[in-house]
């Protein structure tokens, strides 16, 4: 393989092969359970140019591709293995251009989400998906597992302000997705084919998003349930009275006392359910729904409601729901994140079946999630070491994604499918449908050099 080394090195693209620098690079965040694999080298371009001859070379040389930004993925859909170059974008987080006149912005797919919300900020403008670890999620992870976030239930998800990228295939082939135009209805809708896709067809090396104007405010609510059924029934009933908040986010009792254990805030940490409500808009649409707010939460049993009083308070409160998980990491040696998705009347059934599992295998979970779109994310605190824990958490999760299919739910709303999950796409999806989204992966890289062993 010097060979293949020496001819990236010749195209003025870093190149990292030694053992103990790229065994980093041979995992992502979903707990390790095997042997580490550590990947042929990892290569760092700096264009879509070099994207496009570190692909070129692959396919000579009959290698793999895997695409990876920061590595947030919880479904190991950055594992390599020992015939992958890693394709690191760390050199590509240029913003290309911003417009407010047509409401775009056009990235390299190393631009950090929070980042890009800043400079669309900078001119009244918003960009909505907001992935809890928005600090360091990047714009080309996003696109390829269609991130959402808490603000998807009012704003939707990542795939909903994609209009076009740039894509690198399998073949080396620069691919255009769409135009940079807000209405496009010219040929198939090749830009959503590519956003969720995990790696699995090309590389994304430019996006332009869709932007819209920024609210004029927002209004955070915490309130407390001695119950998740009450709890449940309370986003019912904001839903069911016409208010369409920005966030509604529900945490069970382990979240509650797991954050306010590692990272003390005054949580009420022994009632059973709190959700996190974040309304948005103009001060007379603000005032108009938080007086409808406040009542129902009053009339479905709310124990405690605390309100926001300006930004700064706005901002404390953001800062305890996104240190959720990394508390739960403190809890044991190890720590795992699930995503999956129900109908909102299927909450309650998927939470306390969540509930069971837990106790059943003797695992520590603690239940978050966007109660507003039906997207539950448990998170496990054990240790991977503890061959009965590991062996408990596996036959947890293959129980948990059933449970979610029996719900007539879904596997991911957000964290994807990766290799972690792909065992689950025959009972997740009808057979006829998965025929055909093989017969696409095959059309696009019929040699099945891009992201091996991801979804297909």
């Amino acid at each position: 393989m010097q060979k293949v080394f020496n001819k990236i090195k010749d195209l003025n693209i870093k190149i990292l092969y030694k053992k103990e620098e790229i065994y980093p690079y041979a995992f992502d965040t979903a707990p390790i359970k095997d042997e580490v694999t550590l990947p042929l080298c990892v290569v760092f371009p700096k264009n879509t140019e070099d994207v496009q001859n570190i692909v070129k070379l692959a396919k000579k040389y009959s290698l793999n591709i895997v695409p990876r930004g920061a590595a947030t993925c919880h479904t190991s859909g950055c594992k390599p293995n020992n015939k992958s170059i890693v394709v690191h974008l760390s050199f590509m987080d240029k913003i290309i251009e911003i417009s407010k006149e047509d409401l775009t912005i056009k990235v390299e797919p190393y631009v950090t989400i929070k980042n890009l919300q800043n400079e669309a900020e900078k001119l009244g403008l918003f960009f909505p998906p907001d992935p809890s670890n928005l600090a360091v999620s990047t714009a080309g992870g996003a696109v390829a597992l269609s991130s959402g976030g808490p603000r998807a239930f009012k704003y939707g998800t990542t795939k909903d302000y994609v209009i076009n990228l740039k894509v690198v295939l399998a073949s080396g082939e620069i691919l255009q997705t769409g135009a940079n135009v807000a209405k496009n209805v010219t040929g198939y809708n090749l830009t959503q084919l590519f956003t969720g896709s995990e790696g699995t067809l090309g590389i994304i090396t430019e996006i332009t998003f869709r932007l819209i104007p920024k609210p004029d405010k927002r209004l955070v609510t915490l309130c407390y349930f001695d119950s998740i059924i009450k709890a449940g029934y309370a986003v019912n009933s904001i839903i069911n009275a016409l208010i369409v908040p920005s966030t509604l986010d529900l945490l069970d009792r382990n979240t509650l006392k797991t954050i306010e254990k590692f990272n003390p805030t005054g949580l009420f940490e022994e009632q059973e359910a709190a959700l996190l409500i974040e309304i948005d808009g103009s001060n007379a649409k603000i005032k108009e729904d938080n007086e409808k707010l406040f009542s129902i939460l009053k009339e479905t049993g709310a124990i405690k409601i605390i309100q926001s009083k300006n930004e700064e308070e706005n901002e404390n409160i953001w800062k305890t729901r996104r240190s959720a998980y990394a508390c739960v990491t403190k809890l044991r040696p190890n720590a795992a994140t699930e995503d999956v998705v129900v109908n909102r009347s299927k909450i309650v059934p998927l939470i306390e079946g969540i509930q069971k599992l837990s106790k059943k295998y003797n695992i520590i979970t603690c239940i978050m999630g966007h109660a507003g779109d039906g997207n539950i994310h448990p998170n496990f605190a054990l240790d991977l070491n503890n061959k009965e824990e590991r062996e408990n958490f596996e036959k947890l999760k293959d129980e948990l994604f059933r449970l979610a299919i029996s719900l007539n739910g879904s596997l991911s709303g957000e964290h994807g499918i990766g290799s972690e999950k792909k065992p689950y796409l025959d009972i997740a999806l009808e057979p006829v449908a998965l025929k055909y989204m093989e017969k696409i992966k095959n059309l696009f890289d019929p040699d099945n050099i891009m992201n091996p062993n991801k979804m297909f």
